[in-house]
């Protein structure tokens, strides 16, 4: 039995050790990583706090784009088409100074040009720490962006 198209969950290669990049400098780890819902996890350490000495504002929004950036690609990569953020909208409610951050994303809308995924983060308590929405435009493999192809 095959899985359907939302539910092929990436997370174990999006997790692999030799991947280079943000995710692996913030310690964020996939839980879930599909089409339809993406879901990690960051375990708070000292890199993650600004000088009050609670989480950063901006490892809430960088958490809130790669799961929505995540979920967004996975969709798109099914019809050939990467994404690339357009906005992301952060909003921190709960300050938090240790422990696991969860974040959870699902699409709000998945077309053909442009999608919007929404993220809730919380706290090891339960409580909601941040939430977001982001803005992505699907683009074609052979598009160009910054000066290269887009596509793999």
């Amino acid at each position: 039995m095959t899985s359907a198209p939302d539910e092929a969950d990436a997370s174990g290669v999006l997790n692999d050790e030799s991947l280079d990049g943000w995710n692996k400098a913030m310690g964020l780890r996939f839980v879930r990583a599909t089409p339809a819902e993406v879901i990690a996890e960051v375990d708070i350490g000292p890199h993650h706090r600004q000088p009050h000495g609670i989480v950063h504002g901006g490892v809430y929004a960088s958490m809130i784009e790669t799961v929505c950036s995540t979920g967004a690609v996975l969709h798109a990569a099914q019809r050939g088409d990467t994404c690339v953020g357009l906005e992301n909208h952060t909003s921190f409610l709960h300050a938090v100074r240790e422990g696991t951050l969860r974040v959870t994303a699902k699409p709000l809308t998945r077309g053909r040009r442009t999608q919007v995924w929404e993220a809730t983060i919380v706290d090891p308590a339960g409580r909601v720490a941040a939430t977001g929405r982001v803005r992505l435009l699907c683009l074609p493999p052979d598009a160009v962006l910054a000066g290269r192809t887009a596509g793999p």
